[in-house]
């Protein structure tokens, strides 16, 4: 099933994908838009570019499991989307996704301004991915 990743930000939502065998998670754009109203059409509109039959939105819980503002955020954008699109919504675990995305562009020494326009797509292909790893470990 092909599954569409949202690392929901203020300014910038990062998307990623993953292909029909639920292998692999690739960058699928980011999305420069503050306003809610305006975001729920643009990540409607990318699910269905990509057939997806799942959404998946990152929920940032803090370090010790618990939940503060950004995840609760998080949830009501994840209902919101769900009756906006009428695709299932599911919330998935980030807590350390930024961080992961980060150090692997400090690997490929990518900064500055590329760095700024790519680090949401690389959170949310690490979403996708955490996401993707988790339900091959429930079968």
């Amino acid at each position: 099933m092909i599954i569409l990743a949202v690392d929901l930000g203020d300014v910038r939502t990062g998307l990623a994908v993953c292909d029909e065998g639920e292998i692999l998670a690739s960058p699928a754009g980011v999305i420069h838009e503050s306003s809610q109203k305006k975001l729920l059409p643009a990540i409607k509109q990318i699910a269905e570019d990509h057939k997806s039959r799942l959404i998946v939105v990152g929920h940032p819980r803090n370090m010790d499991g618990s939940f503060g503002a950004r995840a609760v955020k998080c949830e009501k954008f994840a209902q919101q989307l769900q009756n906006f699109t009428r695709i299932k919504v599911e919330l998935f675990d980030e807590r350390v996704t930024t961080k992961a995305a980060g150090q692997k562009l400090n690997d490929l020494n990518i900064r500055g301004k590329r760095r700024k326009s790519i680090i949401d797509e690389m959170a949310a292909v690490e979403i996708m991915q955490g996401f993707l790893d988790y339900r091959k470990s429930r079968i």
